[in-house]
């Protein structure tokens, strides 16, 4: 029997693409492959910009280890330059990747941060291609999840229509609509209006947009929805069936949609043994010259990294008469404080953290107030460490095998591993195995309120819900989970919030602006948040590249 390509284990190109095609000749749009391949795909090799070796003796400086200051440092290393990477946290790599191990063998764990790579992103593929990592499907042969909305538990296979719509005030139009139509209405209907180079906007930054495009920035989705003459009552019921995009309505549309248009959630992978491999595969690569990328440099030629843990930068400062750039660190161990001058830095940081950041002289006023006030949201995630797969089991409440359960609850959605989606048959796989399951994963005000109950009260409320969600009896799990883990990133100390999420008009105001260098072009910013794609590697690792890309030129043309 023949694999379906969404199937496949480690992708190539080619394969990637037909299922990009695929799914957008399914979607009616197969134009907009000739824009979402090439705005997606990575910037040019750095080498286009500074030969090797030609930054030998440049000292630089990278604030955060993130994925956006771990590929800036990377690309960096092939001209030559002395690289710092001063990374706050002293626990862990990877910034926003964060796997997480219940056992030493590494075989039982979770993602409480990056978790899915979109066949779309090329960026990202780019990194997994080079370092030769291993990939595994998420995407499922038939979904079987749960939806549990308004007190009411079916199938993903089962009727909105029949089940739901009469629990809700929908006008006459509404009811007559099929669930997929009304979906479809509420967030690909404008976006479909649009010729493909307008469309194309939704994942470019530019000083400037089309005054067709500015309706997706500028309107929040719940303002939008509306617009589009959707009764309150259509409103609540897609709010209660998609609860992510509910939990964020008063979030920009485009941010919504533009996920849509480079189908984010449709064939998506994951890294073999968990995505903190992709920030160790950097790491490691900073210590040896055999990296394929380096193959054709000489070693006298690459520059050097020192990624020093436990420093966070407090200070950023221009020397007087002078455009190098000091740094003030501090050891978050031994609170011991350095001052480190660089020719360069690039600054890899959040927004958020970067707020608490002295800095003098002060950047660029649209800079700092996109600082004060760009929007990162909140995200709360936790798992279980299960004795036992419930949810694999031939029961009214299993018969799953990876995929997600969503619920109007306060957990939002239930994520099941992926490790079993292979398996050719059930004697190979036993749902009697342990597993970790993704209980609660929700984002902004139900990861504010469920992340910051007590601890007791907070595993109890999660329990609850997700017996609730699959029809189990109250008490039920308390006898399966062995082990849980609870994540909320506004509270994490070096991210405060899982990721950027533009509130409406401030892609339009800030996006741009963000990207600028400053001090006399000496500072570079790169992260997710200055990217298209907020919450994604693909954002952090395009921005990390092209920021290295700016540094490279600018010295380059100071020497000309």
């Amino acid at each position: 029997m023949d694999i379906p390509l969404n199937q496949v284990m480690n992708p190539t190109n080619e394969q990637r693409h037909e299922m990009i095609r695929n799914s957008l000749e399914t979607a009616g749009r197969p134009e907009d492959y000739d824009y979402i391949v090439p705005l997606l795909s990575p910037p040019p090799d750095i080498a286009n910009y500074a030969l090797p070796g030609e930054l030998k003796g440049v000292k630089i400086g990278v604030i955060g280890g993130g994925l956006s200051g771990l590929s800036a440092a990377f690309e960096l290393r092939k001209l030559g330059a002395d690289i710092t990477i001063l990374e706050a946290n002293d626990s862990r790599i990877g910034g926003r990747v964060y796997t997480y191990y219940y056992d030493q063998e590494g075989r039982y764990y979770n993602e409480f941060g990056a978790q899915r790579i979109p066949v779309t992103h090329e960026t990202t593929w780019h990194y997994i291609n080079s370092f030769g990592l291993n990939t595994h499907p998420l995407s499922l042969r038939r979904r079987n999840n749960f939806l549990y909305v308004h007190n009411t538990r079916l199938r993903t296979s089962d009727s909105i229509e029949q089940m739901l719509y009469p629990l809700y005030d929908l006008t006459p139009q509404e009811r007559n609509t099929p669930w997929a139509e009304l979906d479809d209405y509420a967030f690909l209907y404008m976006m479909m209006q649009l010729p493909p180079n307008i469309r194309s906007e939704l994942i470019q930054i530019l000083p400037k947009y089309s005054p067709e495009y500015l309706p997706f920035t500028n309107y929040s989705i719940r303002q939008t929805l509306e617009n589009l003459g959707l009764s309150q009552g259509a409103i609540s019921l897609i709010s209660g069936v998609d609860p992510g995009t509910g939990a964020l309505f008063d979030t920009s549309y485009g941010e919504t949609v533009q996920e849509e248009y480079t189908m984010d959630y449709r064939n998506t992978y994951t890294i073999e043994g968990g995505m903190v491999n992709l920030p160790y595969a950097f790491i490691k690569s900073f210590f040896t010259d055999k990296s394929p990328q380096y193959q054709d440099i000489l070693s006298s030629q690459l520059g050097t990294v020192t990624y020093l843990s436990g420093h966070t930068v407090t200070g950023i400062y221009q020397q007087q008469n002078s455009d190098q750039i000091v740094l003030a660190h501090r050891n978050v161990r031994t609170l011991s404080k350095t001052n480190d001058v660089f020719d360069y830095v690039i600054c890899a940081i959040p927004f958020s953290t970067l707020r608490e950041v002295e800095i003098k002289p002060l950047f660029s006023n649209p800079k700092m107030q996109s600082i004060l006030e760009f929007n990162y949201t909140n995200s709360q995630k936790t798992s279980f460490l299960c004795k036992e797969r419930f949810w694999e089991q031939d029961a009214d409440y299993g018969r799953m095998v990876g995929g997600f359960s969503q619920t109007d609850l306060p957990i939002q959605y239930i994520f099941y591993p992926s490790d079993h989606i292979l398996c050719p048959d059930v004697s190979s796989c036993s749902p009697n195995e342990p597993g970790v399951l993704v209980a609660s994963y929700n984002y902004h005000l139900n990861a504010t309120r469920v992340g910051n109950m007590e601890e007791t009260l907070r595993f109890d409320l999660i329990k609850q819900n997700v017996e609730e969600v699959h029809g189990l009896p109250r008490g039920f799990l308390d006898s399966i989970v062995e082990d849980h883990k609870t994540v909320v990133w506004d509270n994490q100390p070096y991210n405060r919030g899982a990721f950027a999420m533009a509130l409406p008009g401030q892609k339009e105001l800030f996006s741009y602006e963000m990207l600028k260098p400053e001090l006399n072009q000496r500072i570079y910013f790169a992260g997710e948040h200055i990217s298209t794609k907020h919450g994604w590697m693909q954002g952090a690792l395009y921005t990390g590249m092209e920021a290295a890309n700016q540094l490279a030129n600018s010295f380059h043309r100071r020497l000309m």
